[in-house]
């Protein structure tokens, strides 16, 4: 396949997935259709969770109810020595919750920074919740450090800023807004249960695994910062 035929996607869940929700999930039955494979193989990276043993194990429960084949990448400990390889092998990368910025520090040492840009670049579906969500973007809110902050140095395969739970967590609209409104690149923000949906570098549309959730496109305009909520596809309906 050609560069120019690739097709390069990102998913990125404000909060969801099989982490969040109980029963088979929408959000990630729809990652695993825009491969178009019959058995896609999919590799959960676990790192800003510390490669918790409890949700690698979710994860393969949750994946072993589908037609797919389940991988997951340990970077704690002594990692593979065919890092890429292995990751360029895969049809899906799906990466788990947690610290963002241990997670982007942690892959930038094992160079999974340029990994994961060069599987995006080949069309591995990339997609994410939380910190699986605002790591694809230049700038993201986090509570990386405690407190909900700004965190400017994210992978930048994604134009703009990010925030994940932004329905789920009252400290992150407010403190979107106002980062916006001090110059912080607009972006957007997602529900819990709710996901941007990227062909290349361009929002392609929203969808949610619940017919209530959305996404916001957040902008600064002469008059102040905007929320806009964006049409929101139940993945039900």
């Amino acid at each position: 396949m050609s560069n120019e035929e690739t097709v390069r996607r990102v998913v990125a869940m404000g909060g969801g997935g099989f982490l969040m929700e109980t029963g088979r999930s929408l959000l990630d039955d729809h990652i695993l259709s825009l491969t178009g494979k019959e058995r896609p193989r999919v590799c959960f990276l676990g790192t800003a969770s510390g490669d918790h043993d409890g949700v690698i194990a979710r994860f393969h429960l949750a994946f072993q109810e589908r037609d797919a084949e389940a991988h997951h990448l340990r970077l704690f400990g002594a990692p593979r020595t065919d890092l890429g390889e292995f990751v360029l092998s895969q049809d899906v990368v799906y990466v788990g919750g947690g610290n963002t910025a241990n997670m982007l520090a942690i892959w930038r040492v094992h160079g999974m920074d340029e990994i994961l840009r060069e599987a995006w670049r080949r069309g591995i579906v990339m997609a994410g919740v939380s910190a699986g969500m605002i790591c694809w973007f230049e700038a993201s809110v986090t509570d990386s450090f405690g407190p909900v902050a700004p965190l400017g140095d994210g992978l930048g395969i994604l134009p703009g800023s990010a925030c994940p739970h932004f329905d789920g967590e009252a400290d992150r609209r407010p403190m979107y807004h106002r980062l916006v409104g001090s110059g912080f690149p607009a972006g957007y923000a997602a529900d819990d249960f709710a996901a941007l949906v990227y062909r290349g570098t361009e929002l392609e549309e929203c969808v949610s695994s619940r017919p209530d959730r959305a996404c916001y496109r957040i902008s600064l305009r002469d008059d102040g910062v905007h929320e806009e909520r964006l049409p929101t596809r139940y993945l039900g309906g």
